[in-house]
């Protein structure tokens, strides 16, 4: 192997998701195999960079001020559901079982790696808890203990401000410690008609 390969490897292996074989077989595959599509990747991300950035609304990724789920006057707007990170979101919107809009954390609470509220899209939850027509907030995080403990966060955060919200969590269906973004929409539909209060 050449050291500008390893470089490439290297990087590559710090992606999600990404471990050293599968690093290496992309790589491969860019700089070796099939070279001509290199470029048109390259490109992509080029402008994908200048171009792409977080919803300011609710966190989802946007090209402009607002992504398409904020920007679709089709939504209720009195359901919220709130994930983790935006590969949750799109796996909820793949199971159609959910027409609301959305709030992205971008993370969940875990103070033993120093991620406190500060850290997560609170801030921006809370304003629009104060202004935005909720009825119900749904709370579509994992199922281990840092999840169960933001959603724990949220909900005194949803009390606060909505005090007549209903909030629950999604149900059944999902493994212990699992999260939402390698779940099936068959299995993804089945949790979110299955919800249940947040309290219990």
């Amino acid at each position: 192997m050449t050291p500008s390969f390893d470089k490439v490897r290297q990087l590559l292996k710090q992606l999600p998701g990404l471990g050293h074989r599968s690093a290496e077989r992309i790589a491969l595959h860019l700089l070796v195999e099939r070279p001509a599509r290199l470029q048109p990747v390259l490109d992509a991300l080029a402008a994908a960079a200048t171009s792409v950035s977080r919803c300011g609304t609710c966190g989802n990724i946007a090209e402009g001020p607002a992504c398409q789920v904020c920007a679709d006057p089709r939504r209720d707007r009195a359901s919220l559901c709130v994930v983790e990170h935006v590969p949750d979101l799109m796996a909820v919107e793949r199971s159609g079982a959910h027409r609301g809009t959305y709030h992205v954390l971008h993370g969940r609470l875990s103070p033993i790696n120093g991620v406190g509220p500060g850290e997560l899209n609170l801030a921006a939850l809370e304003i629009r808890l104060k202004n935005e027509p909720f009825t119900e907030v749904v709370l579509a995080l994992g199922n281990d203990v840092e999840a169960e403990a933001t959603c724990h966060f949220i909900r005194e955060t949803v009390l606060a401000a909505k005090p007549s919200a209903k909030i629950t969590r999604i149900g059944f269906g999902l493994p212990s410690g699992s999260g939402l973004t390698f779940a099936d929409p068959a299995t993804l539909r089945s949790a979110l008609e299955g919800r249940r209060d947040a309290a219990t």
